[in-house]
């Protein structure tokens, strides 16, 4: 297999070919393609977290690492807290976490060190192209330590510190996230508050926050008060898309409504793509899609659509105003629009093929792929973070990408989502997660869920396809070039026509 630095030593042009799957032009050379890695990052990034206990730093954290991943920068999480936790087995109290315990910050040393070698592992080793270091990294020394390795390892560092003097705030967090941490996991609710309190306590002696003067050669974000104000200091192209999403992020409590369009005369036929309007019992699911969301009496709901008429045609039975996105538009099949799986196996064998092997990256032949979708779907995303209840009409393969980001699905497992028709998915972010609440309204529909084909058949497909598709080009070389030597001898003794002359 030939790579990149193979390449450099050839002074001449290289050539091109078109990857059969994803449709991009690559270098290749006698026949072989070069495998090229795409990194979204110039280099490796550690993004650390600052701030006391009970801040929000390991929601951002995952929040983060689950964007990240999302959009396609391979991205893990490093949670200090769990070194400790497999480190000591059994808490005892928030003394552990005193200035004056050497033997607690001989261990939370070790831990962070522990973590910091995992983190080198992950990026220079596994591929990885971000880290989220997830500690409370108080003091200006300790920030110190993590530059120089980040410095030792080729490593850029953003630090993304959460300030809260809001006595609310801390308490709704305390509450939600940590009574239900393994260190309080035999306690009442009111010690483990007392206990998480004192803990807090014992970080605040010692807090240096960033400070925008001596700290303004480090790149940062300072979120204030869950995101009243911020502070952005010194950020790259990766850096500022981080900011961007992390100043869009709220903690507002509120409900995200997933639902396709109504069952349409081209889903009837079992025909992918296109734009037709909704069949009869589509207009009955947006009937009942109506009362279902008076029912629900939904404080200022917003309602999204496409731009193609099936979303639309749904949304207009619900007598409330609604938005169209061009960005909700169904996947684009290309040369495949409008026609049924059967037909594709049948006129493309090998299109067909490609897809079954790698379904998230295959891309269709002048259409997209999902991951293309993935990356149209960008802005929907930030512009849902910063929404409260809403509604969103859309199509298959557009409500397995947005169900992927939620739900911290993986590119493999995000082309096989069930999304039927006819359902509504109610999802309600939680602190560290999402509930799904799926809800039928009772209309029935047909099926486009298609299975994951096992990988022996997938294998058999591609094998078959290739040999099809060679058979093909070599019968249409052979005509072409009998045609070639018919003219070749025709031509010096055929007078051409008179109307040629």
């Amino acid at each position: 297999m030939l790579d990149n630095e193979e390449f450099m030593r050839d002074a001449s042009p290289r050539e091109l070919t078109q990857n059969p799957l994803r449709k991009i032009w690559m270098p290749c050379k006698n026949g072989h393609i070069a495998q090229r890695r795409v990194c979204m990052t110039n280099c490796p990034t550690l993004i650390v977290t600052v701030g006391l206990p009970a801040r929000g730093k390991t929601y951002i954290s995952k929040k983060l690492t689950r964007y990240l991943n999302w959009i396609g920068v391979p991205t893990k999480e490093f949670n200090v807290g769990q070194y400790r936790r497999e480190c000591v087995k059994i808490y005892k109290s928030f003394e552990f976490f005193s200035p004056d315990n050497e033997e607690g910050l001989k261990i939370r040393r070790h831990c962070a060190m522990a973590a910091l070698n995992d983190v080198r592992q992950y990026l220079s080793v596994e591929g990885g192209q971000v880290a989220v270091f997830d500690a409370t990294n108080t003091t200006r020394e300790r920030r110190e330590t993590i530059v120089k390795f980040a410095e030792q390892n080729g490593f850029k560092v953003f630090f993304v510190e959460s300030v809260c003097e809001d006595p609310d705030v801390i308490a709704q967090n305390i509450v939600q996230v940590k009574l239900g941490s393994p260190d309080y996991i035999h306690c009442n609710t009111e010690e483990a508050i007392e206990d998480f309190m004192k803990r807090i306590k014992c970080y605040e002696s010692s807090y240096q926050p960033l400070d925008e003067n001596l700290d303004r050669d480090l790149s940062f974000i300072k979120i204030m008060d869950v995101g009243r104000r911020y502070l952005v200091n010194r950020v790259d192209h990766m850096q500022s898309r981080i900011v961007y999403y992390l100043m869009n992020i709220h903690i507002t409590p509120r409900s995200i409504y997933l639902c396709r369009h109504g069952e349409s005369d081209l889903n009837i036929k079992g025909r992918i793509g296109g734009d037709s309007g909704l069949s009869a019992r589509g207009k009955e699911f947006a009937r009942s899609l109506r009362k279902y969301i008076q029912d629900q009496k939904i404080k200022d709901l917003k309602v999204w659509t496409s731009q193609m008429k099936r979303t639309i045609q749904t949304a207009e039975c619900l007598g409330v105003p609604y938005e169209q996105w061009k960005s909700l538009n169904e996947i684009d099949a290309g040369v495949c629009e409008e026609m049924m799986y059967e037909e594709i196996q049948e006129h493309y064998p090998l299109e067909f093929a490609l897809r079954d092997q790698d379904k998230y990256r295959y891309r269709y032949p002048k259409g997209e792929s999902y991951e293309d979708l993935v990356q149209r779907l960008e802005p929907v995303i930030m512009e849902l973070e910063r929404q409260e209840n809403i509604l969103v009409i859309c199509h298959q393969a557009v409500m397995r990408c947005l169900l992927a980001y939620f739900l911290d699905k993986t590119a493999d497992e995000l082309p096989y989502l069930k999304c039927p028709l006819h359902t509504v998915l109610k999802l309600t972010p939680l602190a560290y997660g999402c509930k799904v609440e799926s809800i039928y309204l009772g209309v029935d529909a047909v099926n486009t869920h298609r299975d994951r084909p096992e990988c022996s058949v997938c294998t058999s497909l591609l094998k078959q396809a290739w040999q099809t598709s060679l058979i093909h080009s070599f019968s249409s070389y052979r005509t072409e070039n009998i045609k070639k030597s018919r003219y070749v001898e025709e031509s010096p003794i055929k007078s051409p026509p008179a109307s040629d002359l």
